[in-house]
């Protein structure tokens, strides 16, 4: 049973062992979430790159557009496998970004903007493995909130297994999801934080309202306390730390 991280680098290390969990088990399709603001991405990105070492140069690492690709390919000068952006690229230069040797895909802060490409180059990598780190592709005004948004949604987003998920809803409580484990709501309550409902699945802002209101924990099992300090204190420092 995985805890709420004290630090950022601890959650790093649970999102590293929570995606070779579930790779392990057979989940093709992964997605991790850290979902806090100002979040400088490359450095969490660098951190994430040991799960992928025994791939070498059949892993392809993805970034959103050409110019993170290319900050990434002169800050990781010695890395063994190739760096693409997803681009907006004509379909035989998307095609020729995943070749026949490369075994798995590692996507970076992907956006609904880049969908189309995006959506090509995983049916590319057919059942090959891929994970994405902090995608953001629900974004209702660029793939839309009717029949397309759904389309989109139901053909390839709700196809994404979140393997983990940390987001502060406000300072004191927080969403949590370590595969294994099931969706966690979390509530700071005097010097500790305990973890007050399970869910099978992600919770909504409705269904998080909805829990909160109730002034109770609802989960099967004791509430389970998280020691000091601050998770969102001290993932705030980490964050500036890797960010300097």
């Amino acid at each position: 049973m995985s805890q709420l991280p004290n630090t950022l680098e601890e959650a790093i290390a649970q999102s590293r062992e929570a995606t070779k969990a579930a790779l392990a088990d057979g989940y093709t399709r992964l997605q991790v979430e850290l979902l806090f603001p100002e979040l400088k991405l490359m450095p969490i990105a660098e951190e994430f790159l040991p799960i992928f070492a025994q791939y070498e140069s059949r892993l392809k690492v993805f970034f959103a557009d050409a110019g993170a690709s290319a900050l990434a390919r002169r800050d990781w000068v010695d890395a063994p496998f190739q760096i693409f952006d997803i681009g907006t690229g004509r379909a035989a230069s998307i095609q020729s970004k995943i070749q026949p040797e490369d075994e798995i895909a590692f996507f970076v802060a992907p956006s609904a903007v880049e969908l189309p490409q995006l959506e090509k180059i995983c049916e590319i990598l057919g059942e090959r493995p891929f994970v994405m780190l902090n995608p953001r592709l629900e974004d209702s005004g660029t793939i839309g909130i009717g029949y397309a948004g759904r389309q989109a949604r139901d053909r390839f987003i709700s196809t994404i297994e979140s393997c983990y998920y940390l987001r502060p809803v406000d300072d004191d409580t927080a969403v949590f999801r370590c595969y294994p484990g099931q969706w966690e709501i979390w509530l700071q309550k005097a010097e500790n934080w305990e973890k007050v409902v399970e869910l099978a699945k992600k919770p909504s802002s409705d269904d998080i309202d909805y829990i909160l209101s109730q002034g109770q924990p609802q989960t099967s099992t004791d509430a389970t306390p998280a020691k000091k300090p601050n998770v969102f204190k001290s993932l705030q420092r980490f964050i500036k730390a890797l960010s300097s």
